[in-house]
């Protein structure tokens, strides 16, 4: 059965932080908010939660997952960045985007696009997802909580619980967050490339 934490959504409670954050390391699944919608997160690297995620979204081993990442310099180590890339990253961090970059070595392949080798990451503005990455002191492996035959991702926490309850070990309640994904940035061409419009504003690419 999952744990149900009411977390504050501007100021979480930091009991309740350490509490998820040791959910997780012990190797758990669980459902957090986040500027976009709700999503789902496990520690960086390990195989058994992902694979339970992919389970939960019914998606196959090409998905791709995305590292969630507390600051710009934490993305910065696990994705190869330019001087151009590196201003675009700046003006539009922390906030809905996610970025596909090269991946480094510090990557698990496993997590890579195989032919591409690119990463997809973000660097989010909700509190409790930046008081989560403090509290574990790495980047999530994070996947938005889009259900199988769902036309849109879930707005409501109680629901995740009665549908996910034998899926997932923790569901955290933040309130609403909304049901619009983030936009999607491809920065590894010379130019910017919008795969998806989302949540974040495009309208910087054109200055």
């Amino acid at each position: 059965m999952s744990q149900y934490f009411e977390i504050h959504a501007a100021n979480p409670q930091q009991r309740l932080i350490t509490r998820a954050v040791a959910v997780i390391r012990g190797g758990g699944v669980m459902v957090y908010p986040t500027d976009s919608c709700y999503a789902l997160g496990c520690c960086l690297g390990d195989k058994p939660p992902m694979e339970r995620m992919r389970r939960i979204r019914q998606v196959d081993s090409g998905h791709n997952f995305t590292l969630v990442c507390r600051d710009l310099s934490e993305l910065a180590t696990y994705a190869r960045v330019d001087n151009s890339a590196f201003r675009l990253l700046k003006a539009l961090t922390p906030g809905p985007y996610t970025f596909i970059l090269q991946a480094s070595r510090e990557v698990p392949r496993r997590l890579q696009n195989p032919r591409r080798k690119t990463i997809g990451l973000r660097v989010p503005r909700h509190p409790i997802t930046q008081a989560l990455l403090e509290s574990l002191g790495e980047p999530l492996m994070s996947s938005t909580l889009a259900l199988p035959g769902d036309d849109l991702p879930l707005t409501d926490p109680g629901e995740m619980l009665a549908r996910l309850n034998s899926q997932v070990d923790l569901v955290i309640d933040g309130g609403y967050c909304g049901i619009e994904p983030t936009t999607v940035l491809d920065l590894t061409g010379a130019t910017p490339k919008v795969l998806r419009h989302g949540r974040g504003d495009v309208s910087v690419l054109s200055l």
